[in-house]
């Protein structure tokens, strides 16, 4: 049964926006109290974290489709709903977010590293968050925004310093074991080893990590045995190992030829260059393999490598081995850049940034933009004084000017958002529409109607000012 996966496709759903709720107070000797809907809560987001703990992608395999809470929808007495829960998905250290298309969302490095991966949808507005001086009883809500969904591919790619190459059965999985705590399988026969083994060597004062990658073969840049499956693990390594097996059966391979073949396919997948190398030559506890250790020595050290003499069987210059990797792993990270605190950038909207554009399309005009797509959807198209509001927020907005400008005329088709998901009219440049039977939209006029004491008031001011016309009239000069 499978028990480690690095890479694996993940369907995320973020939670929806609660509706708005379009409620009116009612008390007893209070008929219009005025409106009191409460606001939807937000949706919950899908948020992937580093989680050290955590290995594999496994649990992601087995249950690829996530999705987070929606938020509830408002109530009457000015009460809102409850946000959504966010959807937690803990991922090992060294995971690469990317698309479908395989470009690079987030790189995640480090414990507690966080990416939103879908964004939960806004709460629509209750009509109390929509009452103004000018619509003092809104007769409708705002709905609540759906919540991001899509797929992102998940890679796991291998967070440690050295990492060990080689052909199957070179002792590499011997090595890690003698130089760490780690255990992994170790068999004689090939391909023993089918997933990246991890463990912690402390030499002196240095403590690194190195990586028993599963062995690789010609062709294993293309897709061969397990090497593409598996190179992607030494692409954050700083120090390149090669374990050549100096006491190989079979008499076709050599350790310079099996070296020639993995530097080969290193070099197909690309990005390795710049890595420091260094040989280590095993199984020299084994007379013929040391013999043959001798002979090839002279040639790997004018070649440039740095060259050690190994066997994980005997124990035989281990504490060398270690202490070399840490130096290369010690002069690596000092040479490293120090990381930068992350800077907040500020990038202010030009002033003559409407936030929205027209576009003449075939046909019809297309407008497309943050704000008047959302606006469409937390939209209730089945309530007329809703409708109005839209077409109002619209027009503040100058979305009416601009298909002016474009050529518009009434009548014409006008599109907003994106093909996919598109809301379609037929424009009547500033249409009242809304309640009429109210006035005009969002506003009762029921409001408007004076109090008995205003009205008496009114009603003697006026006596008032006849009475003193009346005098100016007819007092003696």
């Amino acid at each position: 049964m499978t028990t480690f996966v690095d890479r694996v496709e993940l369907h995320v759903a973020a939670g929806n926006g609660g509706h708005g709720c379009a409620s009116v107070h009612r008390e007893k000797f209070k008929p219009l109290g005025g409106p009191d809907g409460g606001n939807g809560g937000r949706g919950g987001d899908v948020i992937l974290v580093v989680d050290q703990s955590v290995t594999t992608l496994l649990d992601y395999h087995h249950s690829p489709h996530r999705k987070a809470t929606n938020g509830k929808p408002g109530e009457g007495g000015n009460r809102s709903g409850k946000d959504g829960t966010d959807l937690i998905l803990p991922v090992p250290d060294g995971t690469v977010v990317l698309d479908k298309q395989g470009n690079v969302l987030a790189d995640l490095i480090g414990q507690g590293t966080t990416y939103i991966a879908a964004q939960g949808g806004r709460g629509g507005l209750g009509n109390a968050a929509l009452a103004s001086a000018r619509r003092k009883a809104p007769g409708f809500a705002l709905l609540g925004e759906p919540g991001h969904s899509g797929d992102v591919v998940l890679e796991l790619k291998t967070v440690a310093d050295v990492a060990l190459v080689g052909y199957p059965s070179a002792g590499k999985s011997s090595l890690i074991s003698v130089l760490s705590a780690a255990k992994p399988k170790i068999a004689d026969y090939p391909f023993t080893t089918l997933v990246p083994n991890l463990g912690v060597v402390t030499a002196g004062s240095t403590v690194y990590t190195i990586a028993d990658v599963p062995g690789l073969i010609p062709g294993a840049s293309q897709g061969k045995g397990l090497g593409l499956e598996f190179l992607r693990h030494v692409e954050r390594c700083s120090v390149l190992v090669h374990v050549l097996d100096t006491a190989a059966l079979e008499s076709e391979r050599d350790p310079l030829t099996d070296l020639d073949v993995i530097e080969a396919e290193l070099a197909q997948y690309g990005g390795l260059d710049d890595r420091p190398r260094v040989v280590v030559l095993n199984k020299v506890d084994i007379p013929d393999g040391k013999d043959l250790a001798d002979i090839i020595r002279p040639d790997l050290e004018a070649r440039g490598y740095q060259v050690l003499e190994v066997s994980a069987i005997a124990h035989l210059g281990l504490k060398e081995l270690s202490f070399a990797l840490a130096q290369i792993v010690a002069e690596a990270r000092a040479a490293k850049p120090q990381e930068e605190a992350t800077r907040i950038v500020i990038r202010p909207k030009a002033v003559d940034d409407a936030g929205f554009s027209v576009v003449a399309e075939e046909g019809f005009y297309r407008v497309l933009g943050e704000k008047p797509e959302r606006w469409v959807r937390q939209t209730d198209f089945a309530n007329d004084e809703a409708v109005g509001y839209l077409a109002d927020r619209l027009a503040r907005l100058g979305v009416e000017d601009e298909l002016v400008k474009a050529g518009a005329h009434s009548g014409d088709e006008v599109v907003i958002g994106p093909a996919d998901d598109a809301v379609v009219f037929d424009w009547e440049p500033s249409l009242a529409t809304g309640a009429e039977m109210l006035g005009r939209r969002g506003e009762d006029h029921r409001f408007d109607a004076p109090r008995p004491a205003a009205q008496r008031r009114r009603e003697r001011d006026v006596e008032r000012d006849e009475a003193e016309q009346e005098y100016d009239a007819f007092k003696p000069f």
